[in-house]
């Protein structure tokens, strides 16, 4: 992704806020890899929720900086079968950590409004290719 000009705030840099848009839009653009788009997801009764972020800032993005973000899922959390974690990294090309984020999230049954047991199962039936999701 490139940084563009209306994501920066007052001082020049990168705002707060898009860090957690860049890192959403890696989140769906590897779900989509593993071959589970949005509107399937919605049709089939689920969806995913974050229930916790911590953003970590380690070096300020400027307009016109390029980044990559990185998506890496723990399945099996201590104490429950219903949430996994998330863990996000936002590098410069030159491989510069700028951020790194850790999710805490869970699948939702959108008719119930309660989290499925097991996430790493509904996805893995979801999708085509599980192994973006390291799922294989």
């Amino acid at each position: 992704m490139t940084v563009r000009g209306y994501e920066t705030d007052t001082q020049g840099h990168l705002n707060q806020s898009v860090y957690l848009q860049y890192a959403e839009h890696a989140r769906w653009s590897l779900l989509s890899a593993a071959g589970i788009e949005q509107a399937e997801m919605v049709a089939s009764g689920v969806g995913p929720v974050v229930l916790e972020q911590t953003v970590s800032y380690r070096r300020e993005l400027r307009a016109g900086d390029e980044v990559t973000v990185s998506c890496c899922f723990e399945w099996d959390v201590p104490g429950s079968g219903k949430l996994f974690r998330l863990y996000q990294a936002i590098r410069t090309t030159n491989g510069a950590l700028a951020a790194d984020i850790t999710s805490l999230g869970g699948v939702m049954d959108l008719a119930r409004r309660r989290l499925v047991p097991d996430p790493g199962a509904t996805l893995r039936g979801l999708a085509t290719d599980p192994a973006p999701l390291g799922l294989a």
